[in-house]
């Protein structure tokens, strides 16, 4: 019978940085290419229909259409370097001290896989669960890390490791994560714009 480990759940925009690293890199590619800026139209009406239904998978991938591979590979190596600095002061070091106190520690989050991974090299997870997307379409999703399936994506990587999770915390600022926050024995809430407690 596999036994239950503690695990510690961290969402990562507006949890450990801010601002959305989606946006951020957004902003990074108008600043370094004009691509952005031909898709303009179809980014606002991808914003609009944000504000309508705020759970669809439509406009968040025609909001990223822009992104070729190459943009990936030019981009995100500056980009990354850019946005740690947006990290939250206590990041680092609470998710260090979750890792010591014995805990797994797992960053699960909705945005993509070509940045995240890179984004929290430096710091002590014992997994990165992000959105998967296409190589060839980078704005295309294989598997949206949202709401349910950040705890189905959870689930599945605790299987392959043979164990039986027990969320003992999870960190996030958006009801968005609910179903992950609800399974924690400790809800930590945080203030997207602070970085603090609510």
């Amino acid at each position: 019978m596999q036994k239950p480990v503690n695990v510690v759940l961290f969402d990562f925009d507006g949890t450990l940085s801010w601002p959305d690293s989606n946006v951020a890199f957004l902003r990074y590619c108008m600043r370094h290419s004009l691509r952005p800026w031909l898709f303009l139209p179809l980014i606002g009406l991808c914003g609009i229909i944000a504000l309508i239904k705020p759970g669809g998978v439509w406009w968040r991938q025609n909001m990223r259409r822009f992104i070729t591979p190459r943009m990936i590979e030019r981009f995100i190596p500056g980009f990354v370097r850019e946005h740690r600095r947006n990290r939250f002061g206590w990041a680092a070091e609470r998710v260090a001290a979750e890792h010591d106190a014995g805990n797994k520690v797992v960053l699960v989050t909705a945005s993509s896989d070509y940045m995240i991974p890179k984004l929290v090299s430096d710091m002590k997870f014992d997994a990165v669960i992000c959105s998967k997307m296409f190589k060839k379409q980078p704005w295309k999703y294989r598997f949206l890390c949202h709401g349910m399936n950040k705890v189905y994506a959870m689930d599945e990587w605790a299987r392959e490791n043979r164990f039986v999770p027990h969320v003992v915390r999870a960190y996030s600022d958006s009801k968005s994560d609910m179903p992950m926050m609800e399974i924690a024995d400790q809800q930590v809430w945080i203030n997207a714009k602070t970085g603090l407690p609510k």
